[in-house]
């Protein structure tokens, strides 16, 4: 169970421990700052700058979609990762709250050009990832987009050999997507892999 104490704790190094992993392109996190680049990329490339940012950590993607002229909005577990991003984006609007019970009350009233989850969702079950995404999709304007980065799978077969190759460091309580399971929820959804073990998903209604 995911601990509010424990995320705390990891906010002060957290870009670090992650850029580790990124460099050494091993699981979990190879391929990050592709994967967030490619998130900030597709955004600028729209039209729409109104941004909700789901589990936004210490503001990593946010902060340079902010320094862009967007608007932010986020949600996140940990009040200390919110204070480092608040102080990175002193005008964005964020909030703290678990979103495995959903949004806050401030982001539900709220319509957005663009969703953004980056190595968050993963701490939902399968048919929890389903439910919230439909929910994400009825919060979009019209043309918008939802953009999920994270640890993530073209097929089972590929995400097994994954789990094989990465041996002890695997994290078994973490459900990670896998494109061709998630795909039949969903009309309009699009995976681009950006590692081994990460890439790109796009929704729209």
């Amino acid at each position: 169970m995911r601990n509010e104490n424990g995320f705390d704790l990891w906010a002060q190094d957290y870009d670090k421990s992650v850029g580790l992993s990124d460099d050494a392109n091993s699981y979990p996190f190879a391929g990050y700052k592709k994967v967030l680049g490619e998130i900030f990329d597709r955004i600028l490339a729209g039209t729409g700058r109104n941004v909700l940012d789901l589990g936004f950590g210490t503001g990593t993607l946010t902060a340079k979609l902010y320094e862009n002229g967007c608007k932010i909005w986020g949600q996140d577990f940990s009040g200390r990762m919110i204070e480092i991003a608040q102080e990175k984006m002193p005008d964005a609007c964020l909030y703290q709250g678990d979103f495995s019970k959903g949004l806050v009350e401030e982001l539900q009233a709220q319509e957005y050009d663009c969703i953004v989850a980056t190595y968050t969702l993963h701490h939902l079950m399968d048919d929890e990832k389903v439910g919230f995404l439909n929910t994400l999709l009825s919060r979009l304007r019209p043309g918008g987009r939802i953009y999920i980065g994270d640890v993530a799978f073209e097929t089972r077969s590929d995400l097994e050999a994954c789990r094989v190759k990465s041996g002890d460091i695997w994290d078994d309580k973490e459900a990670y997507f896998v494109f061709e399971e998630i795909r039949q929820h969903f009309t309009n959804i699009t995976f681009t892999k950006l590692s081994d073990c990460a890439g790109v998903f796009e929704l729209w209604v």
